[in-house]
């Protein structure tokens, strides 16, 4: 369908593009910005005066519960949680049952993605069989599937000689390589960051060279084999000073942050309150101004949700017998927006760590608005509120957000040009 996009305040970081004027859209495609092409003649107008348009967010770490734990959240409920979000573009994690370590998982995916007509999705596929990290997965096949980059989850490799073979085949084949850096043995049995908080509250904790000791010895590695990284879920200041010098010595690694540690420290823990239980952990105040002055340099290139919605049965237990994660892709855009609000990003540097930045981390090709993309975008009101929860599509309800007044609302999702989304 054709449709003219009316008087948008157009933002592109890829391009740099930010002003005022008009969309056309056409054959699933951005056909023109600012003046119309020759012919065309809408069938859709959309007035956007008033409104922002921004590439479709792309999240990194959003997890669709499907196959296997469909008590939590499957494919059609996440990916329309996701456009009502602003997200168009997202990454599942490979902790699905059985694990998306085989090509015919990472195909039930994408044609379950395709059923459902909400958001593209892109696998990350298992760098190990069964994430157990003793045997290379068919790394080769799983690309060929359509997975664009492995990791292994919090679990990582006991052996290192093993996670180096791995790496050096997928330098290989220039595959890129998601680590979530959290050293096993030093996190075990922790379920809050080690400090004040947790020994106030008696919680076993989880120290910060739990971190940086995995850090350390992934980028390492990184040096020595070549292979394209991405470090996932940094929570330390420390953390992002190290992948900040790597970056300095030229290694070819990018780095994501969860949206809800820019917001939030160990400090929420107080209450004992389950949705607050996360790994890796919430950490100290001072970590959390690190990551926000990472992200506002760039070092962190890319703000995921790390969504991971749960049954209500999952935190309806004393804290440390509850299951981590906390359910927010559908709340990226406005939450995200609290940075803006704070002083600590201007907008157009915010979306591109919403878009262009996540999008050339994992080489996805997505991320931009300009003429003969995917017309794959966001209209939202900066200037309205989002009431957290007053509309909710994901099957998890696990976000402590939910009954907050947060900045923005996204009114239009569009994915190839049609319409996924659109607020009441």
């Amino acid at each position: 369908m054709r449709t003219h996009i009316l008087g948008a305040r157009v933002i592109d970081p890829a391009s740099g593009l930010d002003q005022v004027t008009d969309l056309y859209l056409q054959d699933a495609k951005i056909a023109a910005i600012g003046t119309p092409p020759a012919g065309f003649v809408a069938e859709r107008q959309i007035d956007a005066q008033g409104l922002v348009a921004a590439p479709g967010l792309v999240d990194l770490s959003v997890a669709l519960r499907e196959p296997g734990y469909s008590r939590k959240g499957n494919i059609a409920s996440e990916t329309l949680a996701a456009v009502a979000g602003g997200v168009t573009s997202l990454c599942c994690p490979p902790q699905t049952r059985p694990v998306l370590d085989t090509p015919a998982v990472a195909e039930l995916i994408l044609d379950r993605a395709r059923e459902a007509g909400h958001a593209k999705v892109f696998p990350i596929g298992a760098l190990s069989k069964g994430l157990a990290g003793e045997q290379l997965a068919e790394l080769v096949a799983l690309r060929d599937a359509g997975c664009v980059a492995f990791g292994n989850g919090l679990g990582g490799f006991h052996n290192n000689r093993v996670l180096r073979r791995a790496l050096e085949y997928a330098a290989t084949f220039d595959l890129t390589v998601v680590f979530h850096p959290q050293d096993r043995d030093l996190a075990e049995g922790g379920l809050a960051h080690e400090g004040p908080t947790a020994s106030l509250l008696g919680l076993a904790g989880i120290p910060e060279s739990a971190e940086t000791v995995a850090l350390a010895r992934d980028l390492l590695l990184v040096e020595q084999t070549g292979v394209r990284a991405h470090f996932s879920q940094l929570t330390s200041a420390r953390g992002a000073e190290m992948i900040a010098a790597a970056q300095a010595r030229g290694l070819p690694v990018t780095a994501d942050v969860a949206m809800y540690q820019l917001i939030l420290t160990d400090e929420a823990l107080e209450g004992f309150s389950s949705l607050y239980h996360v790994q890796p952990p919430l950490r100290s105040a001072a970590d959390r101004e690190g990551l926000r002055q990472a992200v506002k340099a760039g070092v962190i290139g890319a703000i995921a949700s790390h969504h991971q919605p749960h049954e209500a049965d999952a935190k309806d237990a004393p804290f440390g017998a509850t299951e981590p994660g906390i359910s927010g892709v559908e709340l990226l855009l406005p939450l995200a927006m609290t940075l803006v609000q704070d002083g600590l990003l201007d907008l157009p540097t915010l979306l591109a760590r919403l878009t262009q930045g996540p999008a050339e981390a994992l080489r996805l090709p997505v991320g931009r608005l300009t003429p003969g993309v995917p017309a794959d975008l966001l209209l939202f009101d900066p200037q309205a509120t989002t009431l957290a929860g007053e509309t909710w599509f994901s099957k998890g309800a696990n976000s402590p957000f939910i009954g907050h007044c947060l900045p923005g609302a996204v009114r239009y999702t569009l994915v190839d040009g049609h319409i996924v989304y659109q607020a009441a």
